[in-house]
C-alpha cells in the first residue's frame, strides 16, 4: 500500500489541535464591557458542572478555570466529537482602576458573569473652579 504524506495537512491539524477551531476552541469566548461603575466579563461554559469552575485574582490577573468532562460511555462508538472536553482556561489581566477584592461571580445557562468595581478614585467626576479676587496694583 502506498501512503502519501502532506506536510501542509499535519501541520494544519497540528494548528487545530493547539489553538482550536471555530467548533472546537482551545479557550473560553468571552465578552467584556463596562457599565454603571462596574466591569462586567462574560465566558461561555456550556455543559459545565458550576462546582468545577474556580475563579482566582491574585494582584491584577484574573483567573479562571473551568472543567468539562464527556458524557459519552466507555466503549461507545464515537461518531461525531466536536465537544471539546477537558480542563480550559483563561488569564486576564485587570487595570490597578479595578476593586479586584470586590469581585463576584454568578453561573446561569452556561455563562459565567463576573462583575468587577470600578475604584472610586478612577470614575470621572468633576472639579469645581473657584475664581478669586485679586488685583495686582502696579507702582509708579
Amino acid at each position: 500500500m502506498l501512503m502519501r504524506t502532506d506536510p501542509f495537512r499535519d501541520l494544519d491539524r497540528l494548528t487545530e489541535q493547539v489553538f482550536g477551531t471555530v467548533s472546537r476552541p482551545t479557550t473560553m469566548p468571552m465578552e467584556a464591557w463596562r457599565q454603571d461603575g462596574e466591569f462586567v466579563v462574560e465566558f461561555d461554559l456550556p455543559g459545565v458542572a458550576p462546582d468545577s469552575i474556580d475563579v482566582d485574582v491574585e494582584r491584577n490577573v484574573l483567573t479562571v478555570r473551568a472543567e468539562r468532562s464527556s458524557h459519552r460511555p466507555d466503549g461507545a462508538e464515537v461518531i461525531a466529537a466536536e465537544r471539546p472536553a477537558g480542563t480550559f482556561g483563561r488569564e486576564l489581566i485587570l487595570g490597578d482602576s479595578l476593586e479586584t477584592s470586590k469581585v463576584t461571580a454568578d453561573y446561569a445557562d452556561g455563562v459565567l458573569t463576573l462583575r468587577i468595581p470600578i475604584a472610586e478614585r478612577a470614575k470621572p467626576r468633576k472639579i469645581s473652579v473657584t475664581a478669586s479676587k485679586s488685583k495686582k496694583e502696579i507702582a509708579a
